[in-house]
Formats: C-alpha cells, structure tokens, sequence
C-alpha cells in the first residue's frame, strides 16, 4: 500500500516564506478545510497516511515534500534553502525513521528544496534555484550514484521551485505553462499547458493525476490525454507559491 506523509497546516500559514508572489490573506481556516479533502483523496484511493507532528511554530511546516525526497527505498534528507525552515528537519527525520526506509542527508554547505527535485524513470531533475544551490545538487548526484539515478541539473529562476514550474505525467511527459519554465528543453518530452496552475500533478497511479481545481483548461488536456483526473481546492497554499505536489511525501511500495 502507497504511503502519504503530511504535516497539517499551522495557524500561522500566512506568515510563511514568499519569493516571487505579492503576499495576499491567506484563510487559516478555510486552508485547514483543504489540507483535509486533499488528503482525503488520497485516502479515497488507498494510500496510507502517515501525519508529520504538527509544527505549529513553523508556518511553512505543512509543504512537507521540501524536507525530504524518496527515490524507492531511499530517502534523502534536504537540508532548507530558508533559514526559516531549518526548523522542520527534525520532526521529519523521526517519521522517515519510523518508515524503515534507509536514509541519506544533505550536509552544510550544501541547501536542496523537495520541490526541486522531479524524479522521470530513473532521471532526476534538480532546480537550481533560490532554495537549491550547487553543492546541495552535488551532494544529491554523490548519493543517488550508486543508486542508478542520473541527475540532471536545470535552471529555475522564475519561480520557487523546480515543480512550482514543471512536473510530470504517468507516461513520463513534463508539463509546465511556458512562462514559468526556463528551459523547457531541458526534458526530451515537454509539453505546454494553458494555465499557470494546471502545472503541477501528483500521479495518484498509473492513470490518474491529482491537480488543481484553479485550472479546467488543464484538466480537459489531460483527460483528452486518457488520464483520469482528480482535482483539490489549494487556493490558499498557492498564495504562498504552494502546489498539491509540496503538501505530501509519496512513498511508493
């Protein structure tokens, strides 16, 4: 059974880490609302959730996947661009300790991000952004090597994160809304999509994607696709540059 580990979102969620949006009211109440039915769909489906302790002092404790990344049964410990966060690791190393997974750990003077890192087959893309810097990805290249991934590195500079830009569909093709990706070059298989928010999905299995509510266009592509879609209200998690991607940890048998 696939495992989902989440953390619920603080009180203090407003007050989180921004970098390319204007900070706007974000509804603690109404974001609690939709923490629940997000992991509600992955219940619906069969996964397993496994709950971070809450971290109430942490505003950007719920965007768990920036903590730790899984490639099978590794997991790595990232090591947070912000300052801010550094906060988060602790309670999220007990939990992946608790998993029996085997684990790795990103070590000063190296900073990577989760949501930097997009897993394609057995490529692994790494944004270098404001949140991942070269040793964090050199360190990362260090550990997955004799894991038999390959790390590729790629330029994010106008958003967050590596999957606040581009993410990928069950049959390996990276989607992304043009504006927001670098290079799109960068991926043997890219395609555009019409809307900033359909850019990011969670493959829920081999033929369903979890995505947005704020992105219909999107949704009818990927249906069009083949694909059964699953969509989550996360207005408020993307007013602090949030997605459905940095709410979970998916751990995959």
């Amino acid at each position: 059974m696939p495992r989902l580990l989440v953390r619920r979102p603080s009180p203090l969620l407003a007050d989180g880490e921004l970098t390319h949006l204007e900070r706007v009211p974000v509804d603690p109440t109404l974001a609690l609302a939709q923490w629940e039915a997000y992991v509600d769909a992955f219940r619906s489906r069969g996964w397993d959730v496994v709950e971070v302790p809450s971290a109430d002092e942490l505003p950007d404790g719920v965007f768990v996947e920036d903590a730790v990344v899984v490639f099978g049964g590794l997991a790595v410990l990232c090591r947070a661009g912000a300052e801010s966060r550094r906060g988060e690791a602790a309670s999220v190393r007990a939990a992946v300790e608790a998993s029996g997974l085997r684990i790795a750990s990103i070590g000063e003077p190296g900073t990577l991000d989760g949501g930097d890192v997009l897993k394609v087959g057995r490529t692994v893309y790494v944004g270098a952004s404001s949140r991942t810097n070269t040793a964090g990805i050199a360190q990362l290249r260090d550990v997955l090597d004799s894991e038999g991934w390959d790390v590729v590195e790629v330029p994010v500079t106008r958003v967050l994160h590596l999957k606040s830009g581009v993410t990928a569909l069950p049959d390996g093709t990276v989607v992304g809304f043009e504006p927001l990706v670098d290079e799109p070059r960068s991926f043997p298989e890219f395609l555009g999509i019409p809307e900033e928010h359909g850019t990011a999905v969670v493959v829920l299995d081999a033929g369903t994607v979890l995505m947005s509510s704020d992105a219909p266009e999107t949704a009818a592509l990927y249906r069009a696709r083949g694909l059964e879609v699953v969509t989550a209200d996360v207005s408020e998690f993307e007013k602090l540059e949030g997605c459905v991607t940095c709410l979970s940890v998916r751990i995959r048998d």
